[in-house]
């Protein structure tokens, strides 16, 4: 039952897993890229496996052996020592005498140490004072230190000399004199620190010592290294041996003297070696994160170190510490650290990350000219993550992309917001201009050839669906932002402080979406989306390009709406500020005698004047269309201005026809006046609405029905109200007529937008 539970986990982990790589259809096409990842990434944890595995075994079989030869040595050592106290045994019953023998002897032996330790202790202050001399001499010259040899080897004698003597104060009854030994060694424990300073300095210039070719220091270090190694080992095996047979170790002498405590200088010697390395990466570090492209200049320490190891050290060292081996091995692992805790880092930059996925061959390279092969060291240098990383960095780059994007949206819309007339410019054509469009698109260049050096499609592939995404987001956002802060001025508070400059705005920013598709076919000049479409198409494959194309072209759709919008709302603005009281008075009694038309015609003028140098030419055009349309959306919809009526005894009909007449006559010079002119023949059916007579109305609405399929009911009854002479059984007639009647649908037509 529990194997069974552990499976459906494990499906459901599968599953969730495909889930995740297979959203869309079209990821179906990766399978094979999938799989061929997959079976990479298993080879290298099979590969991985192996040599641990094999590893493993080699250290087992060692340990082993070497617990089957120690238990031999142990036991053979065992039954020396059992002869031997045999023979003490029995040779105590064959010399006559022996108690009194042996009493004089011990008597001579004590006598003779006790006269060697007061010798030692009476000269201990003056050899102390000589290896300080030495010592001194050292100082003047640290970077030979000729006394080296001569200062170990008097530390050596006085550590000694301190060792015994505190043991046998030890081991005596009477210990009151212990404090005082204590206190008269202690100078001797300055003289050590003293002596430690030095070979510590030693130890951490060793690789400048090597390339000045200061042999004598190197092999003077090597053997006070070697020589307390050496110490250290009979340290260890004096311990283990009062652990394990303390009462039969007692019995030796050679157990009793010499050092007692481990020094651990040849710790201290590889700990130099890693501090020296240490010190470097965090200068690598910084100029690594400063440029990512200087990997490798900046580590060329790492191999210009292991080099002179090779070179100039290996012959000055003890052979069984092998030592290039040393060096390898400490060095890897700081590099392994190292580029480990960057990939680690939450705030590691794109380009660093591709620099250290393709760091790795070259690395191994160098390794090997060295001598050493990718298999001699371990951990693998980024323990196999290439592929993992690979999808990181591309996240990466998406990531810094979206906050890179977002930010000079958030600056783009602060500065729109607070209307800030500076951070608008004009191009060489003297349109008006946003200032950091072509540093967003610049960006997304940057993006495109680092996404393109990973020299993996599907990386490239997914950085530019992510830069697609975001696109139309920015878009989407500049439209609602633009929504939001048009409907101040057109919500009918009436707000006109800072109307011009967001009037600038919304033409600079129409610019900005006609300058993103403006290719020029003639001079060959290709606006910023062809450019960044020119830019990616050599890094996707053939396929991706299909998906690609339909994406850019629905961006360019996405641009022309945009820039359109603006225009849109420029002339809502118009309306809703400037004209927004000549609207109302539309079909009233002040309609008939005021020039209504004429000064909004004059105030279109005005505009067009205003903004026809700085507004792109295709949108000249548009905008001139968009105020005509408003204008007729308006002026059909003023019969539902407040008073608005129509009386049989005035001339409403000459009205209109004045009206019409001064529109065309100032829309007339623009080349799209045929398409303006067709749309305003509507009026002409408002016209027949009014004037029909009430049993023929019916008959009016139908034919008008019939040219514009999409009128409003609403919007006829509006009509109809404003006749006086309306009643209830006109609008049921035409009702009726509306019920009883068929037209089929086509474009959309002017009567769509009015309600």
């Amino acid at each position: 039952m529990k194997q069974s539970s552990i499976t459906m986990i494990d499906e459901d982990g599968v599953i969730f897993k495909l889930d995740e790589l297979l959203r869309h259809p079209e990821d179906l096409d990766k399978l094979s890229a999938l799989r061929a990842d997959f079976m990479r990434k298993k080879a290298a944890v099979d590969t991985q496996l192996k040599l641990g595995l094999k590893e493993q075994l080699d250290t087992t079989q060692m340990g082993i052996d070497s617990i089957n030869d120690g238990k031999r040595t142990v036991n053979s050592i065992k039954e020396e020592m059992m002869k031997i106290d045999k023979l003490c045994a029995e040779s105590q019953n064959m010399i006559r005498d022996f108690p009194n023998i042996n009493l004089v002897s011990q008597t001579h032996r004590n006598f003779t140490q006790v006269e060697a330790m007061k010798e030692n202790l009476d000269t201990f202050n003056d050899k102390l004072q000589n290896l300080k001399d030495l010592l001194k001499d050292d100082d003047e010259d640290i970077e030979n230190q000729p006394n080296l040899l001569a200062i170990h080897y008097g530390l050596t004698k006085l550590r000694d000399i301190r060792d015994d003597a505190m043991n046998q104060i030890k081991r005596a009854s009477d210990k009151s004199l212990e404090a005082t030994l204590q206190e008269y060694f202690s100078r001797l424990d300055d003289v050590i620190e003293w002596f430690d300073d030095h070979v510590g300095t030693a130890c951490m210039n060793l690789i400048p010592l090597v390339q000045a070719d200061n042999k004598g220091m190197v092999v003077r270090l090597a053997l006070v290294i070697e020589e307390e190694e050496r110490s250290d080992k009979k340290v260890a095996a004096l311990q283990d041996a009062q652990r394990d047979h303390k009462e039969l170790a007692s019995r030796f002498k050679s157990m009793a003297t010499g050092p007692k405590e481990l020094r651990g200088y040849k710790e201290k010697f590889l700990q130099s070696i890693e501090l020296h390395a240490q010190s470097q990466f965090e200068e690598t570090e910084a100029t690594f994160l400063e440029d990512s492209s200087k990997l490798d200049k900046c580590t060329r320490w790492f191999f210009n170190d292991l080099y002179v190891v090779k070179i100039g050290m290996v012959g000055l060292m003890p052979k069984r510490w092998n030592i290039m081996k040393t060096y390898v091995d400490i060095y890897h692992h700081l590099m392994h650290d190292w580029l480990v805790k960057l990939i680690d880092d939450p705030n590691l930059k794109p380009a660093n990350m591709l620099a250290i996925i393709h760091w790795g061959e070259k690395y191994y390279a160098k390794l090997e000219r060295l001598g050493f092969q990718e298999s001699d060291v371990q951990p693998q240098l980024i323990d196999n993550r290439e592929g993992e990383l690979v999808r990181e960095w591309r996240q990466l780059i998406i990531k810094y992309l979206d906050e890179w994007i977002d930010r000079m949206f958030a600056g783009d819309r602060k500065v729109f917001l607070e209307r800030k007339p500076d951070c608008l410019d004009t191009d060489e054509n003297g349109y008006f201009r946003t200032k950091t469009l072509g540093d967003m698109w610049r960006m997304l260049r940057e993006q495109v050839t680092a996404a393109g050096n990973s020299e993996r499609a599907d990386v490239t592939e997914g950085v530019i669906d992510a830069m697609f995404l975001t696109l139309k987001h920015r878009q989407t956002m500049w439209q609602k932002v633009m929504d939001e802060e048009a409907s101040k001025y057109t919500g009918g508070q009436g707000e006109q402080e800072g109307l011009q400059i967001l009037q600038d705005w919304l033409v600079a920013i129409s610019n900005d979406q006609i300058a993103c598709i403006d290719d020029n076919e003639e001079t060959g000049q290709l606006g910023y989306l062809s450019r960044f479409k020119r830019d990616f198409e050599p890094l996707v494959t053939p396929k991706y390009m299909l998906h690609a194309s339909s994406q850019i072209e629905g961006l360019r759709d996405g641009y022309v709406d945009l820039a359109t919008h603006c225009v849109t709302i420029f002339v809502s603005i118009v309306f809703a500020v400037d004209l927004r009281s000549t609207i109302s008075d539309f079909f009233t009694p002040k309609w008939y005698s005021e020039y209504g038309m004429k000064r909004i015609t004059s105030t279109f003028d005005d505009y067009i004047s205003d903004y026809s140098e700085v507004l792109h030419h295709s949108m000249v055009d548009i905008f001139v269309e968009e105020l005509s349309e408003e204008l007729l959306i308006r002026y059909l919809s003023g019969v539902r201005n407040k008073g608005a009526k129509f009386r049989r005894v005035d001339a409403f009909n000459d009205k209109f026809k004045d009206d019409v007449i001064t529109a065309f006559q100032f829309f007339e010079r623009f080349p799209d006046f045929a398409n303006i002119k067709q749309k305003w023949r509507v009026v002409d059916g408002l016209v027949r609405l009014l004037e029909a007579e009430k049993h023929a109305v019916a008959s009016v609405y139908e034919s008008f029905k019939q040219e514009y399929w999409d009128v409003q009911l609403s919007w006829v009854e509006a009509v109809l109200r404003s006749r006086d002479d309306f009643d209830r059984g006109m609008m049921n007639s035409v009702k009726t007529k509306a019920a009883e009647m068929h037209v089929e649908r086509g474009p959309e037509t002017i009567m769509s937008k009015v309600r």
